[in-house]
């Protein structure tokens, strides 16, 4: 009894003093020209990678590797939209739990950096906004416009709730925190920075704050007091005079996103940068004692229909692939690449006395999948919900849908041949008249009208609209509805009387399976299952398929489009099982009967 007695009171003086090691407070701090962590230079050497992008499941394994890269921190944004979907609806659970995301950090000796602003840009939808503010009259984001603040205000004090005790000065492990984001390219309005900052006070971010912007940009977006942190350059000098001028002659100094390489969009070459073109700036930055935070250590996969899109004038608008490898260290998987191994033996380099890194995790097994049957067929004008009807047709934002897909629907008098007009198309429609396929039209390409010949009699007219994505950079965010958002007319008359039916898609179980043939005059969703001897990533293999997205055991892994540069879809192992998997793929253009997995992924072909 005095033993059992003894051995529990051990144990009790053991978790209390991991408790309070787990709790206790830093301090990190501006000097001169350093960081301090609790009184002692610091140099962050941090990766960025974004806990919406990799399954949760893989988030401790993606920070292993992270580790074993020489990274002492971590980076990410905090996506808006995907916490607060809909108006005062929150939602941090699952694959959004970034406070878990942290405090997974924390257990593998990782600092964070965290940026959790209302604009992220980040290649993300609407860069990261929210569709539904859109919807309050006058709101104007980023700005000073008093219902943008207020919605603004009561998002960032969610995430503080869950965020603002996770930093250093409470315990935690992170570091710094990001207000605004590349301001300076946007606009100059300090009074709004001012606000900006405040507001991140009030919800609880009482640590170190910093904004961050290209060199040429950090005048307009620094706010005084805080530290500039410095985007996209790799020259020591250039970072340091930058700093400088704008923080008092003072650093420390921060590269806020160093890029290892960038990302791609639909019909345009897969973008890589070789590994040595990289290590030796990455050298002379850290040699030069300034920190870093690589944009992107790992990128992921923009999964569901959260890619974004860029558009300036008289340029085409450039909607983003679903892969985000990014040509990073870590590839879309999560597995170690050349650059990698490169980037480690730079940092190895600059470690301090006596510190070694962790070896580098075993590259995760892939497998193929040959032969998946697509056993049951769902023709999509077979599964519309109950229509909302108009004199003019609504956009996506009126019918109070965010993403995926629209069809509009109206008759008109056959007998003729005429130019079909649509006005203001956002931003890919599959036209079809009397329930077949005539045509497609796709902003990519600046097309907005084509030729129809109807029947006699009175002719049913389908345009099924896809939103392949909001702008995420520059002035157009304030011009971001999807759907039909002008007039429709056929031969130079305008259409009317439309009936909406709104195809989310935020899950495929009410889809009702009609067959097993295929009708490959329209839309259709496809379903099948299949099993694996062995659990593996694997990449499906879309390369001759039109158009579409595909959901593995109801987790929308994406979309795959014929154009290129990207063929295949990452399906992550965390996500499969040995038996029972189910398959559903929406094609829009081109249906098959069996589809295939192979171990590699295709990410450079254009077609």
């Amino acid at each position: 009894m005095h033993k059992l007695k003894y051995i529990i009171a051990s144990l009790l003086v053991l978790w209390v003093i991991s408790a309070g090691a787990q709790g206790s407070k830093h301090t990190f701090e501006l000097a001169d020209s350093a960081f301090l962590l609790d009184g002692k230079p610091f140099q962050m050497i941090s990766g960025e990678m974004h806990y919406p992008r990799i399954p949760r499941e893989a988030w401790r394994a993606r920070m292993k590797m992270a580790k074993a890269m020489g990274l002492n921190t971590i980076g990410t944004y905090v996506f808006w939209n995907l916490h607060e979907p809909q108006k005062d609806q929150f939602d941090f659970s699952g694959n959004n739990d970034v406070a878990e995301f942290v405090k997974i950090a924390k257990e593998e000796g990782l600092w964070v950096i965290i940026r959790p602003s209302p604009y992220i840009c980040a290649e993300w939808e609407f860069g990261g906004y929210p569709y539904w503010l859109q919807n309050e009259k006058g709101l104007i984001v980023r700005s000073k416009e008093p219902q943008y603040l207020k919605e603004y205000e009561a998002y960032i004090k969610e995430v503080g709730k869950r965020l603002a005790p996770l930093q250093v000065n409470h315990g935690g492990n992170i570091l710094m925190v990001q207000i605004e984001n590349e301001y300076g390219s946007y606009a100059a309005d300090k009074e709004y920075l001012a606000i900006n900052q405040k507001m991140f006070k009030e919800a609880g971010f009482d640590g170190l704050l910093y904004t961050c912007d290209p060199p040429a940009d950090v005048a307009n977006g620094h706010l005084p007091g805080l530290l500039p942190a410095v985007n996209g350059v790799a020259s020591p000098a250039t970072v340091k005079q930058t700093v400088k001028k704008n923080h008092d002659g003072k650093g420390p100094f921060f590269i806020a996103e160093w890029y290892p390489a960038w990302f791609d969009w639909w019909g345009t070459a897969h973008h890589t940068v070789p590994a040595g073109q990289y290590s030796g700036p990455l050298d002379s930055v850290l040699a030069a004692g300034i920190s870093i935070n690589m944009y992107m250590f790992h990128g992921g996969t923009t999964r569901g229909f959260m890619n974004g899109a860029n558009f300036k004038d008289n340029t085409p608008y450039e909607p983003q692939i679903s892969s985000y490898d990014y040509d990073a260290p870590l590839d879309e998987a999560g597995n170690p690449t050349p650059k990698f191994f490169t980037f480690r033996d730079v940092i190895k380099k600059h470690l301090p006395a006596r510190h070694t890194l962790p070896e580098v995790p075993a590259k995760k097994p892939a497998i193929s999948i040959p032969n998946i049957k697509l056993t049951a067929s769902a023709p999509i004008l077979s599964n519309l919900p109950s229509p909302k009807n108009s004199l003019e047709p609504l956009t996506f934002e009126d019918l109070h849908q965010p993403y995926g897909f629209v069809l509009y629907r109206t008759k008109l008098q056959g007998g003729k041949t005429g130019t079909l007009l649509l006005e203001g198309l956002r931003d890919y429609a599959v036209v079809m008249v009397n329930g077949k396929r005539v045509g497609t039209l796709d902003r990519r390409l600046k097309e907005d009208s084509l030729v129809l010949t109807l029947p006699k009699g009175q002719a049913r007219l389908d345009i099924l609209v896809e939103n392949l994505g909001r702008i995420n950079f520059g002035k157009y965010l304030l011009q971001n509805k999807k759907g039909l958002t002008g007039k429709v007319l056929f031969a130079g008359k305008e259409v009317k009387h439309w009936s909406m039916y709104g195809l989310p898609f935020n899950n495929t179980d009410a889809i009702k399976y009609t067959s097993t043939g295929i009708n490959s005059h329209q839309p259709v969703i496809l379903k099948g299952t299949f099993d694996v001897d062995t659990l593996g990533d694997t990449y499906l293999d879309m390369q001759n398929w039109g158009k579409g997205v595909v959901w593995i055991n109801g987790h929308n892994l994406g979309r795959y489009w014929r154009v290129g540069p990207q063929q295949t879809v990452y399906v992550p192992v965390e996500w499969l099982k040995k038996n029972g998997n189910e398959i559903v793929v929406l094609e829009l253009l081109q249906p098959h009967k069996t589809i295939s997995a192979i171990s590699t992924p295709i990410l450079d072909k254009l077609q």
